[in-house]
């Protein structure tokens, strides 16, 4: 630091007595410095945190709260610790000296005050805070600069994701609308379930990516427009592990968990699902919540092969089942939460919808 650095700094003089600080403030003034007054200990705890001085010099003997107790306070907060604290001391008092640097101070000055030892000893510690400075703006335009290009990887990173997906939905007869739907849906089961908000983010992000796998299954299969036969059916039932190993590999916590997705929201809570038949816990979290956002969004929206049903209709095949579609499918704390917060389902799928 040149000495440049140190000039027309913010000096608090705390003292008692009048007199040593007119002292105190002619020599500072003189060097350049401004300087700002506190009487007593709680007075400087103040002026610290308040005004931001660059230097302290604290007078030990002091009313409210002595040198001693104010440097301690100053040094235990982050806003005020890497102020330096020169405590002003009686000439040979090691016990004053002693006492300061267990409560933190940086340096010390003597009493009588001489001119020449208070201009090194302040240049030597605004030295020292304008160094200190420097380092935690740099360190601030560093984190600004790695969050803003962080950020910018992650916004880029999810809309290629939701590209991707939508190129992949496109070939079926998903909508960009059902992915909005999806990824809402399964936000909001979250939340109530209470897996708190890194959770409800990435499962924002990983459950549209469900279907990835059907990129894999043949135009005469995926696009049928009547009922599958056993040999199609099988060959429909292997896009959960196509999406899997399509995702498989990544250290991105939306890929990590699109994966258990893509992989398990077609098994079923009693085990009589697909592709690997898991049963209760043993299914991953976020594809249990997949599973009913999934089958609600399903039913809600029209098929060659069946209507669209209305919100009612859904919730009463969820929640009541209808033969193919049963209760015992679902995780029973998500079932919960379903049936205890349906409104919000209903509110999203009337919320997002294709335009014609």
């Amino acid at each position: 630091m040149t000495d440049e650095n140190i000039q027309g700094r913010k000096i608090l003089i705390v003292d008692d007595q009048d007199r040593n600080i007119k002292i105190l403030k002619i020599f500072c003034r003189n060097m350049g410095h401004e300087t700002i007054e506190a009487r007593n200990g709680l007075e400087a705890v103040e002026a610290a945190l308040t005004q931001q001085p660059d230097v302290i010099l604290m007078d030990i003997m002091m009313p409210e709260m002595d040198g001693f107790a104010a440097t301690e306070k100053i040094k235990s907060m982050e806003e005020t610790k890497y102020i330096p604290v020169i405590m002003v001391t009686a000439l040979g008092s090691r016990e004053d000296r002693l006492a300061g640097i267990a409560k933190g101070a940086d340096d010390f000055l003597t009493k009588p005050i001489d001119h020449e030892e208070l201009k090194l000893k302040l240049k030597n510690n605004l030295r020292n805070k304008a160094f200190h400075d420097f380092l935690a703006e740099h360190n601030h335009i560093l984190e600004e600069k790695v969050t803003e290009r962080t950020k910018q990887l992650r916004e880029g990173y999810i809309d290629t994701i939701l590209r991707l997906t939508l190129a992949c939905e496109l070939r079926d007869d998903d909508t960009g609308a059902h992915i909005k739907r999806i990824s809402y849906y399964t936000k909001a089961l979250a939340g109530i379930i209470g897996l708190g908000t890194e959770v409800e983010e990435e499962i924002f992000y990983a459950s549209p990516m469900h279907d990835i796998g059907k990129v894999g299954i043949p135009d005469n299969v995926l696009l049928k427009r009547g009922p599958l036969d056993e040999k199609e059916w099988a060959i429909m039932k292997t896009h959960p592990k196509i999406g899997a190993d399509i995702l498989l590999g990544s250290s991105s916590p939306y890929l990590r968990m699109a994966v258990d997705i893509a992989l398990s929201h077609h098994e079923r809570w009693d085990g009589k699902g697909y592709p690997q038949g898991l049963k209760g816990e043993a299914i991953p979290m976020p594809a249990r919540i997949m599973n009913i956002a999934d089958q609600y969004d399903a039913l809600r929206s029209i098929r060659p092969y069946k209507p669209g049903f209305d919100h009612q209709k859904a919730y009463e095949i969820i929640t009541v089942g209808d033969g193919r579609t049963m209760p015992d499918h679902f995780d029973p704390q998500v079932l919960l939460a379903f049936k205890e917060h349906a409104s919000i389902f209903e509110d999203i799928f009337e919320s997002y919808q294709d335009k014609d």
